[in-house]
């Protein structure tokens, strides 16, 4: 469980004082055990164990429903793939669907605190990159939810 006061305290010693909303969002992310944070890994990876993962679990369920509206676009085509096809689908979808990358991005960034934003933007490119193989991560893991899709 996340120790809100020890990050208020922590903020407060940073000059940074945490508003409702900040706090909000932190009390809405699940834990993940296994997503640790060390001080000898880069900040990047700190970042992604300590907010994207946690986002990308939260918003999972999102992710789901914003990808079945994507193959809707699509006539419904991922539908009758093989497999192999399917995850190379995926794969082109997040990585060069611009418009529809840069709502999945929108999705996780809307989660940010007003630090991790900052944090985000000082280097905004290596995250993007970690940030969208998290959710492509996702998208594989749930593709039976995918395939189990009815179509009419």
């Amino acid at each position: 469980m996340v120790n809100y006061r020890l990050i208020i305290l922590l903020n407060l010693r940073n000059s940074t004082i945490m508003n409702q909303r900040d706090l909000n969002l932190l009390r809405l992310r699940p834990e993940i055990p296994s997503a640790r944070v060390s001080e000898n890994m880069c900040s990047d990876e700190q970042f992604q164990n300590k907010t994207l993962r946690p986002i990308a679990k939260l918003q999972n369920d999102l992710f789901v429903e914003v990808f079945k509206n994507y193959i809707k676009k699509y006539k419904n085509a991922f539908y009758e793939f093989p497999v192999e096809k399917k995850l190379a689908f995926i794969e082109n979808a997040i990585q060069r669907d611009i418009k529809f990358r840069n709502s999945l991005k929108g999705i996780m960034i809307g989660q940010f605190t007003i630090e991790e934003y900052r944090m985000y933007t000082e280097n905004s490119s290596a995250l993007n990159k970690r940030m969208m193989n998290i959710v492509k991560e996702r998208m594989l893991e749930n593709i039976q939810l995918l395939e189990n899709e009815v179509i009419y």
